[in-house]
């Protein structure tokens, strides 16, 4: 499935710091004791990372810039009452404590989740607008909503004549600091809720609104949004925690953990404060169902030089958890706690790690408070009041301020070990198991004259799915996309709005699934009848793409920018392209989404492909109103025993984890090599190796008729 490059939206660069030359490069040794070994000269750079806020319009001027409210876009459209959500929204502006005069909601839950719980969908329950990408922005007699290019449709129904829609990338509209700049009188107050932002995103929002005297308010006690929300609000999610067997995760938490140990008491740190979810459930291997398609849950963790501490509602910890938890060494404590401890261990000196592009502004401005107050207490030299803590800074001043770099469990993570390798391979097999019945089933119905819609599809792909040893949920919305859908890349069709699947258009569908031991993430692009001259050319020329990618070979310590052209090439021969990246990494039975690693056009992005990690490999094509094609399987890096070393270095090339039949009657054999018809007719080989062995009657037939090997004529 293919990203974007928001938090907020299904980033390709997984966030959007991930995607800027801030990302710094980690040296890791594997494969059984990993470690967190990273290069703190990188972080000599800047640390100032884009937000979510900064959608920037092309063109846009330095003055004052409107835009028009979404009723005078929209025709027909009956003049409403002003939003009662709003109207009470501002009703709390001017409570005591609070005295703002605009109030920012972002889409981020406390942890800059892709995916969030409903109780944690605020701007979806303040403005009306449901779809994955936005911001909206009260103040005291206006309502705006920004949303990208995918949502414009879907936001004019659903916003009130209230709301201004702010069309994000078009001509003339500003972004959320512009138009605050714009709106409000100079020494205005910008109210926010800190757990929502990550540091960095507060800071250059801070920062922009400046520029116009206008002062951003931290309101840490209250969300406004949750006030007026009150009892109707969604509870927070309690199912239970679940521990991820070492057969999957390959390495102990305790071993996880001592590896982090050394990296803290080389960077001089007491401890770190790890916020990002997929983080902490593959550190203490637990798994969890709190977010809709990522198997984590809601929690913080702080690993010091002796213990560490999970944050997390207790009444999810089962028995088995709880002794997975302290045979580690691990304590619990209450998940709203967090700030309290972070002041506790400022004032006991403690050196934090923090990675600002992702822990919330509340725990970070928490943090260098704390640490003022320590300063004014103990004067310039900061007199020592903990020993375990000074000893392990070695800091004969005290602290003098927190480490504000890049998590290094991110890279990490992203190495998968053997045990997570096997789990990414066995699910896969399963998958396209489930796959081959799904699309076998779904050619006879087409073939039938039975009318589908792409809601009906998708129902139909989550029965096959479901009934495969191990599923847990599907790992993202799956799109489905007949005709001109399939141009929208991430179309999401809905019950009263979608196409009904026509046999004579181009069909995409992209989806995955969340295993125990794993995670899939799949396109295929078919045509059901006879597909036209230049649908079969934009076809072969994704696949040309794909397969010029799957067969690199590359020089160690290569980033994934510079594998992108590959993939373009055969595209860009006849002026076509693609507006998005090519690969995104993906957990091992964690999000679908995982950075650091890329392969992308962003060439900002310079963390290199190593051993171990997992990337997408999904070049498209999309012609507007038309139809869309995208072609897309994981591949593994892998060491490639080349002939020569040149500078004796290692080179790595891919291994193929996803096996289902690529459709041959879209492919202008004109436009193929003998080698990419080799490669094709190969893997398909393989594809029916594989899974054949899983399926029998009419699917283990479908399989054997699209595996079959092709020939020019």
């Amino acid at each position: 499935m293919q990203s974007v490059p928001s938090q907020a939206i299904r980033p390709l660069s997984l966030h959007a710091s991930l995607s800027s030359s801030r990302l710094p490069f980690f040296s890791i040794s594997l494969p059984v004791s990993r470690s967190f070994k990273i290069s703190p000269a990188i972080y000599s750079k800047s640390r100032k990372c884009p937000s979510f806020l900064t959608l920037r319009c092309c063109g846009s001027s330095g003055g004052p810039v409107t835009a028009k409210p979404s009723w005078e876009l929209r025709r027909n459209r009956d003049v409403q009452e002003p939003d009662e959500k709003v109207v009470a929204l501002r009703g709390l502006f001017s409570k005591p404590g609070i005295g703002i005069d605009a109030y920012i909601v972002p889409s981020q839950d406390a942890h800059q989740s892709e995916f969030i719980a409903e109780c944690y969908m605020r701007r979806a329950y303040i403005s009306g607008f449901t779809g994955s990408a936005g911001t909206a922005v009260v103040t005291k007699d206006k309502a705006a909503l920004w949303t990208d290019g995918r949502y414009f449709l879907q936001a004019e129904k659903q916003l009130s004549s209230s709301w201004i829609l702010m069309r994000s990338g078009s001509l003339g509209v500003p972004t959320t600091s512009e138009w605050l700049n714009d709106v409000l009188a100079p020494g205005g107050r910008v109210g926010i809720d800190p757990f929502l932002f990550s540091h960095d995103a507060a800071e250059e929002l801070k920062e922009a609104i400046s520029k116009k005297n206008l002062e951003l308010v931290y309101l840490y006690d209250l969300n406004l949004v949750d006030e007026i929300w009150k009892e109707s609000r969604p509870k927070p999610p309690n199912k239970p925690i679940r521990v991820h067997d070492m057969k999957y995760a390959g390495l102990d938490v305790v071993s996880k953990l001592s590896s982090l140990r050394a990296e803290l008491a080389g960077t001089g740190v007491s401890a770190i404060v790890i916020s990002m979810l997929d983080e902490v459930a593959w550190l203490l291997n637990l798994r969890g169902s709190d977010v809709p398609h990522s198997p984590v849950t809601y929690a913080y963790l702080i690993v010091d030089v002796e213990g560490a501490k999970l944050f997390v509602d207790d009444s999810k910890v089962t028995a088995e958890v709880m002794d997975h938890l302290k045979n580690a060494g691990v304590e619990l404590r209450p998940y709203d706690s967090i700030l309290s401890e972070i002041k506790r261990l400022a004032v006991q000196g403690a050196h934090l790690w923090l990675d600002t592009s992702s822990v919330n502004a509340a725990i970070v401005e928490t943090y260098k408070s704390a640490l003022d107050k320590y300063r004014t207490d103990h004067g310039s030299q900061g007199k020592r009041k903990n020993k375990k803590y000074d000893e392990s800074n070695d800091l004969s001043a005290g602290p003098s301020s927190g480490v504000y770099m890049r998590s290094p469990i991110s890279l990490a993570k992203a190495l998968k070990n053997p045990a997570e390798l096997e789990g990414m391979q066995n699910c896969h097999l399963r998958d396209a198991a489930a796959l081959a019945q799904f699309w076998c089933w779904l050619e006879e119905e087409i073939h039938k004259n039975v009318k589908l819609t792409e809601v009906d599809v998708v129902d139909k792909l989550l029965e096959f799915r479901s009934k495969e040893d191990s599923f847990l949920d599907t790992s993202f919305d799956t799109i489905s996309g007949s005709g001109a859908n399939g141009a929208i890349i991430h179309y999401k069709p809905e019950p009263e709005s979608c196409s009904v699947v026509d046999p004579n258009k181009l069909f995409l569908l992209d989806s995955g699934a969340q295993y125990v031991d794993g995670t899939t993430d799949i396109t295929r692009t078919v045509h059901f009848g006879e597909p036209t001259a230049r649908e079969k050319e934009c076809f072969t020329r994704v696949l040309k793409g794909h397969i010029a990618l799957d067969q690199a070979v590359f020089p160690e310590n290569t980033p994934g920018f510079v594998l992108d052209a590959f993939a373009r090439s055969a595209l860009w021969k006849i002026g076509l392209d693609y507006r998005h990246g090519t690969g995104h990494g993906v957990g091992a039975a964690l999000n679908v989404h995982e950075g650091p690693q890329s392969i992308s056009y962003r060439y900002g992005n310079t963390t290199p492909l190593l051993k171990g990690m997992i990337v997408s490999n999904e070049p498209g094509y999309y012609e507007d109103r038309a139809f869309g094609i995208r072609i897309e399987n994981l591949l593994c890096v892998k060491e490639i025993n080349t002939p020569n070393r040149y500078g004796g270095i290692e080179y790595l090339g891919f291994e193929k984890l996803t096996f289902f039949p690529i459709q041959t009657k879209l492919v202008d054999l004109s436009l193929v090599s003998d080698d990419e018809i080799g490669w094709l007719n190969n893997y398909h080989s393989q594809v029916w190796e594989k899974v054949s062995p899983l399926l029998e009657g009419p699917a283990r037939q479908w399989l054997w008729d699209n595996t079959r090997a092709i020939h020019k004529q």
